[in-house]
């Protein structure tokens, strides 16, 4: 934990233009108030879908924005609706602040601030200054803090409802229902007069004391809001408990992973890391029965668990949340197949689950960051059996020619499946793939080729699940090969690793991404990374401008925008310097790292941190808050110097 802590001093008076940042406390030693701004989410809601990012917290299926200064509205905007399956803004925003008599005047911003855990924002009128804050109390609810230098009364009021939203009041609260289900609430104290006009909702607060307390809840079906809204006269009753409860949470995220000694804008690409993870949990719903994190919240057709992303969302956060890490593994072996298998993603809605492969097996290493991190044999112990079937399966149903070298494959014979299990859909050394059945089950089908990543996987695996059966005091009884796989892929010719084709044995030598995973996973020999380095250092092929690419840079077939066809992914960034590192190349490791933190667009300002980036350029591409992108960037951050 960082000795030094910044006190945010809350001026009183607003005026019109200021664009610092501030908590509005009065004292805070709390280290979120140091990373203002740490990711623009301004977005004022002017379709029923559409946005790019939210502000969402302690697994909530709902997010929030801050309005756009050009389009002023003076509340948070949303909730948003983040399933996959229902996607809409619930409201433009669910609860705007004015004085009650300030009817015909508007409100000038003054500031808007993104703090980790926090929305923040300040306006003025001719009336006098209001100031909002807004957190989350738990998954269900945020809480809305309003406070003014004006003891005049105010009025509240919603703002533009979504489609198909009905609102009643009922009680002190006001109902949005949506057809599917759903439902927003918005609980005030019971000195607040509260009225239904037309299809929204006025709320006046009579004389009031600062700060008010506002409940903004969000529910997915009736039972669960009628439920819900008896926990929320407590929470109202004492909103401090909730907000140092989150206080807290989020203090001791940062106390975990920041570091003494690196430079503050290194600080905050790890702080936007934790971040975008945790706007990426979302906690049980449907079909997900434990909670977890998806790739992006951002983008729909990612909003479920996907299995390798799992393993190093769970890697990642088992530092500075381990229970949700844990919670994460659980998620995906919901789903565990009598056979073993660990199927690719499952959704709020299981009937779009797809079990027609697996991906690449990396579980034991996040149940091994797991321990640790907490020391928890408990938790290994409830894991080991089922990781144990998960790598037996392995052999079981993806090693063609039974000589304990495996190959990604499907359950339905398909190449796009096999590809997907791979999780590099579209890898150039797949181009000429064929699908082969296994003799061992009707469901078991490979590529004709052997992948070096997926054995080095395997032989880490291994090595972890004897780590395991030790603590256990139970015997290992699974196939090892770990100590043929680096000699079996090595190409003595061209010093590199490549993936060899079924047929005949000889390699695929298409140079890339996959050559970096035996470094990671410490099976290749010092004299083998020793003869890759001139390849790795070649600033044609692999040492680019943001280093290691999906593929040579020099490969003709080469696709700056191509997926897993050029771009850079930072988790093959990840394992190629964590292997240098390994193999005692600790300056070149750490000059890449820095390449990474320096270059990559907008990764020290307020850009969201993408999928995928620019290999040449730095630029960001597909998908915006992205979780694998930040567990390894934390994992980058964390071996820095050592």
């Amino acid at each position: 934990m960082k000795h030094k802590f910044i006190h945010i001093i809350c001026f009183t008076l607003l005026v019109a233009g200021l664009t610092a940042c501030t908590s509005g406390s009065k004292k805070t030693a709390e280290q979120r108030y140091t990373f203002n701004n740490i990711l623009d989410i301004a977005y004022t809601p002017d379709t029923l879908h559409r946005c790019y990012g939210w502000f969402t917290d302690a697994g909530s299926w709902m997010g929030f924005t801050l309005p756009e200064k050009a389009q002023w509205v003076n509340g948070f905007c949303g909730p948003f609706s983040l399933d996959m399956f229902r996607r809409q803004w619930m409201a433009q925003s669910a609860v705007t602040v004015d004085f009650a008599g300030n009817a015909s005047a508007s409100f000038i911003p003054d500031s808007t601030c993104y703090f980790p855990g926090e929305l923040y924002m300040s306006a003025h009128s001719d009336a006098g200054s209001i100031t909002q804050r807004l957190n989350f109390a738990d998954a269900s609810t945020a809480l809305l803090r309003i406070e003014s230098d004006k003891a005049e009364d105010l009025l509240l009021t919603g703002s533009q409802w979504g489609k198909d939203v009905t609102v009643t009041v009922e009680q002190n609260s006001v109902i949005a229902r949506h057809p599917s289900g759903e439902s927003v609430t918005v609980t005030f104290t019971p000195d607040v007069t509260l009225s239904r006009t037309e299809n929204n909702y006025t709320a006046l607060v009579h004389s009031p004391r600062y700060p008010v307390h506002v409940a903004i809840s969000f529910f997915t079906s009736e039972k669960e809001m009628t439920a819900g809204l008896q926990n929320i006269p407590t929470l109202l009753n004492n909103p401090g408990k909730a907000l140092q409860a989150n206080a807290e949470r989020w203090e001791g995220y940062l106390t975990k992973i920041l570091r003494k000694d690196m430079k503050p804008e290194y600080d905050r690409i790890a702080v936007k890391a934790v971040t975008t993870l945790i706007s990426n949990w979302r906690t049980h719903r449907g079909g997900l029965l434990h909670e977890g994190i998806v790739p992006s919240h951002a983008v729909g057709y990612f909003v479920g668990f996907w299995a390798w992303d799992s393993w190093r969302f769970s890697a990642g956060t088992a530092k500075f949340d381990p229970e949700l890490a844990k919670n994460n593994i659980r998620a995906m072996f919901d789903y565990q197949q009598p056979d073993g298998m660990v199927i690719d993603c499952i959704y709020t809605d299981p009937s779009e689950n797809n079990a027609r492969d697996s991906k690449p097996p990396l579980v034991c290493w996040a149940v091994d960051e797991i321990f640790t991190h907490t020391g928890d044999t408990a938790f290994v112990a409830e894991m080991y059996p089922q990781l144990l079937s998960y790598y037996k399966w392995w052999y079981e149903k993806r090693d063609h020619n039974r000589n304990g070298m495996c190959e990604y494959g499907a359950t339905d014979g398909t190449l796009e499946a096999a590809a997907w299990e791979s999780g590099m859909d579209n890898a150039i050394r797949f181009d000429n793939a064929v699908m082969l059945k296994n003799d061992r089950a009707d469901d078991a089908w490979s590529m004709d080729q052997e992948s070096v990543d997926l054995n080095a996987y395997l032989a880490l695996e291994c090595k972890l699940l004897k780590k395991f059966a030790g603590l256990l005091n139970v015997a290992f009884d699974g196939p090892d090969y770990s100590d043929k796989v680096a000699d079996y892929f090595f190409d003595k010719q061209l010093n590199f690793f490549f993936d060899r084709r079924l047929k005949d044995g000889s390699f695929i030598e298409e140079p890339g991404c996959e050559a970096y995973t035996p470094l990671w996973t410490q099976i290749a020999t010092q004299s083998q990374v020793d003869s890759m380095l001139p390849i790795l250092q070649d600033p044609a092929k692999f040492s680019t401008y943001i280093p290691f690419p999906t593929i040579a840079a020099d490969n003709p077939k080469y696709n700056p925008r191509g997926y897993w066809r050029g771009p850079i992914w930072l988790d093959q960034t990840y394992f190629a310097i964590r292997g240098l590192r390994n193999y005692g190349y600790h300056k070149l490791a750490d000059e890449y790292t820095l390449q990474v933190f320096d270059r990559l667009n907008g990764l020290k300002e307020g850009a969201p941190i993408h999928e995928n980036y620019g290999t040449h350029t730095g630029e960001r591409l597909k998908a915006p808050h992205f979780s694998w992108s930040s567990s390894h960037l934390l994992m980058m951050y964390d071996d820095y110097g050592k």
